[in-house]
């Protein structure tokens, strides 16, 4: 089994994840999901959404939002990968085939709670006039919610019979309406070049994604093994022994890791000297272990925590320069003004002030903001 120093994994992993060079316009968003394999979403939306930031820490040129205009529809759709996702299109066929229940969707529950006819109606419907969201269509009446991990459920029949066919891969989200909704259409409009059966099965493939997503997957039991769980020891011993994937350790750490096959170590970070903020469900930081590890950076997203319980804040973005993360910084978009509330230096990196105020300039400009602003909080030393 390979071990990697811990700058060796720090080397690789910024090269791999695409966080060595910046890509630049719409044609950057898109070769930034084929490279990632997935960009995880999330609706919160202080500086950005999540989606929003991880384009924005890899493509020059863009605004916020541009990664959803860019993608949708015909270049990704959106399914459960690590949580739910941007996928590339290419992906399609296998969640097609797939369509299975997610552990934490609970398909099957909301499935007892809309008639089958209900169900078939909205899918007509959709087919007739889409794309669509769910305001767009007949409404069906009410239905009893259905809340899962803190999230509250529709209580619209409508909604939720989209949420079923979406599931099951039946509609697909093609786009959003101006009040930011969800819009649905058919696969064959929204990915028309798609539909090809599948290449191979659906455990080899995902795995060798999920690997590729994450650049060094812990083989412990993860949200980035959705859809894989039941079936992971075994997959990953086959797919190790056939050499599909590579079992690698990181110095200090006895915790095991599975890498792309044949992967390569560069012998020095690329960097031109520009700060990247960093979104909380960014691919880099989505092992809070190996982040500690190789980084020596301890990082928890309390958006989700009460006050009382936060460390850090509610909406903190972690800060990367010259290969290193070096503070964590909390803002948000008010009115015209990018407000930065509140910035932690992380102690003994060699934080840039100069660094961070383009970066902020620079994230501003991408949010339509027309100025910064630094609260007493995250005031220049």
């Amino acid at each position: 089994m390979r071990t990697l120093r811990t700058a060796e994994a720090r080397r690789f992993l910024l090269r791999h994840l695409g966080l060595d060079r910046w890509r630049r316009g719409t044609r950057g968003i898109r070769d930034t999901l084929e490279r990632l394999g997935c960009i995880q979403l999330d609706p919160l939306d202080a500086i950005g959404t999540n989606a929003d930031l991880v384009t924005l820490a890899r493509v020059e040129g863009v605004r916020r939002g541009d990664v959803v205009r860019a993608l949708l529809p015909g270049h990704a759709f959106e399914h459960f990968a690590k949580e739910r996702c941007l996928l590339p299109a290419r992906a399609f066929p296998q969640y097609r085939e797939r369509a299975i229940e997610t552990p934490w969707w609970r398909l099957t529950e909301r499935s007892r709670r809309v008639p089958e006819g209900v169900l078939e109606a909205v899918f007509e419907e959709v087919a007739a006039r889409g794309p669509r969201s769910a305001a767009e269509l007949t409404d069906h009446g009410a239905v009893e919610a259905l809340d899962w991990s803190g999230w509250k459920g529709t209580s619209r029949m409508t909604t939720m019979a989209l949420e079923i066919l979406w599931t099951r891969c039946r509609v697909v989200v093609a786009g959003r309406a101006p009040d930011g909704a969800k819009r649905f259409d058919l696969p064959r409009r929204a990915l028309p070049a798609h539909h090809d059966r599948p290449a191979a099965p659906f455990g080899p493939w995902a795995l060798k994604e999920r690997v590729a997503s994450a650049g060094l997957l812990a083989r412990a039991v993860s949200p980035s093994w959705s859809m894989l769980r039941d079936e992971r020891v075994a997959l990953t011993e086959r797919m190790l022994e056939e050499g599909e994937v590579e079992e690698v350790r990181v110095e200090g750490s006895s915790r095991p890791y599975l890498a792309p096959a044949g992967f390569t170590v560069p012998r020095r970070h690329r960097d031109d000297g520009r700060m990247r903020i960093l979104g909380p469900l960014d691919p880099l930081i989505w092992d809070r272990k190996l982040v500690r590890q190789i980084f020596g950076f301890d990082y928890v997203w309390e958006v989700y925590k009460p006050a009382s319980d936060r460390r850090w804040g509610w909406y903190v973005c972690p800060l990367l320069h010259r290969g290193d993360l070096v503070g964590r910084v909390e803002a948000k978009v008010q009115k015209n003004t990018l407000v930065v509330h509140r910035l932690w230096r992380e102690e003994g990196a060699d934080f840039d002030e100069d660094a961070f105020d383009a970066a902020i300039e620079r994230h501003a400009e991408a949010c339509g903001a027309t100025a910064t602003r630094r609260l007493r909080g995250a005031r220049r030393r």
